[in-house]
């Protein structure tokens, strides 16, 4: 969802830019594919697609048809209907997005999104992982689901041993620092 929208507000904003609904790179006529402009978020698409098909060729075949498919829809709404409600639209369902990213991370997991941690992962990778999951929910190779769950452990282990070990730190450091202010007899000084 936040992929998508994020595509379909690149496409509107270079034609914003631009004050029309003309691509960005202007086509020979016989390269043109109707709703399929050469601009920012049609280029964000393909790139995408590209790296998806590079990191497994089977599951970025599969989303590649829904990602221009949907590039393709949010170049004719926006060309339909105008860029303004389009992009009131686009704007809130991405707003809606990253809520529910934050929100779901924070209460169900308890931490962080990768957004905080690795800029590049959240932006590139995370909607891949999203699909990947879809396809193992799907039976998609099993043999990968279970390899990448067993690596998935070991980092959970990592973080939650590292939690354990700050929380530990941080204890002790209270526990030196509460000695520190008693003297010999138990009265703080």
């Amino acid at each position: 969802m936040i992929l998508l929208t994020a595509l379909a507000l690149a496409e509107s904003n270079a034609k914003l830019l631009q004050g029309t609904n003309s691509p960005d790179i202007p086509l020979p006529k016989y390269l043109q594919i109707p709703d399929f402009p050469l601009n920012l978020g049609t280029i964000a698409a393909l790139i995408y697609c590209g790296l998806y098909l590079l990191l497994e060729p089977i599951a970025g075949a599969l989303v590649t048809p829904i990602i221009l498919g949907s590039t393709a829809y949010a170049n004719h709404l926006l060309s339909v209907d105008g860029s303004t409600p389009a992009n009131y639209a686009f704007i809130g369902i991405h707003i809606f997005g990253w809520l529910a990213q934050f929100i779901g991370h924070g209460v169900f997991e308890g931490r962080a999104p990768a957004l905080l941690d690795n800029l590049i992962q959240a932006i590139f990778l995370a909607p891949f992982f999203v699909w990947m999951e879809v396809l193992f929910a799907l039976g998609y190779r099993p043999e990968l689901k279970g390899r990448l769950d067993k690596e998935v452990e070991k980092e959970v282990a990592k973080v939650k041993t590292e939690k354990e070990r700050k929380k530990n730190l941080k204890t002790a450091s209270d526990g030196n620092a509460s000695q520190i202010a008693m003297n010999g007899n138990g009265q703080v000084r």
